[in-house]
């Protein structure tokens, strides 16, 4: 799954990059992105999981660190980004202090920060539901990314996989999906605009809309509540 994510990454040929390993565990996708030539730096909230890298003797640095905190590295450093089967992980709230949204926020953001402005960053993850892949694409493109998930061999129950294809540098077309002979039909498509539109689309304070909206609450909770007319929500004028 890790030469996917370097297909996917459309890195430039025969060049060396600096690729940010997510979630790197014992080094294994490491391993590969050391056999295409490239260096890395892989970060993991486990330290059971770095001392097996260690004892590998694996050429990248590492780094103990939880994702859902942010990636604490300098701004732009990083040509790309993989990850493999980590960021799920990020949905849990293994701590009463953990709360998803802000954790995905957080980790998106520190990201999207330190990658180059020409960089990518490529997720293989298995979301549970639809809520899940949701989430996860409207808080990486408020963080500033453009991108989509490319889904592998959507037909096979095995080989099914889902990719988050991340992009800093701007719209651009998402890459094939395997397994498919229609280009657009198994890639689900965002652009930073559409994803967060409906997230800043709460009513206007004192507006007829959130007046509406907190008249319907205080019904749902039996609470006694005017009726409705066409004078609902209407701003008086300064004579009265």
């Amino acid at each position: 799954m890790t030469e996917r994510c370097l297909e996917l990454l459309l890195l430039p040929e025969d060049s060396s990059c600096l690729l940010l390993d997510i979630g790197c565990g014992s080094g294994l996708s490491g391993t590969v992105l050391e056999e295409n030539g490239h260096m890395w730096i892989g970060m993991d909230i486990s330290s059971s999981m770095l001392d097996v890298a260690v004892e590998r003797d694996t050429e990248g640095g590492l780094v103990l660190a939880d994702m859902g905190e942010g990636v604490p590295f300098r701004a732009g450093c990083f040509d790309g980004a993989v990850s493999v089967s980590a960021i799920q992980w990020l949905f849990n709230a293994d701590k009463k202090t953990h709360n998803p949204v802000k954790r995905l926020n957080k980790f998106f953001t520190t990201l999207y920060s330190s990658l180059s402005r020409s960089a990518r960053a490529v997720f293989q993850f298995y979301p549970e539901n639809e809520k899940q892949l949701e989430l996860l694409t409207t808080q990486a493109m408020k963080a500033g990314f453009y991108g989509g998930v490319v889904i592998d061999y959507p037909n096979s129950a095995k080989a099914k996989k889902f990719f988050l294809v991340l992009m800093t540098g701007g719209v651009g077309p998402l890459p094939q999906a395997l397994g498919t002979e229609e280009p657009d039909s198994l890639q689900v498509k965002y652009a930073k605009r559409e994803a967060t539109k409906g997230i800043r689309g709460k009513p206007i304070k004192n507006s007829k809309d959130w007046i509406l909206e907190k008249k319907e609450r205080r019904r749902k909770q039996g609470k006694i509540t005017k009726p409705d007319t066409k004078y609902t929500g209407r701003k008086r004028s300064g004579r009265f």
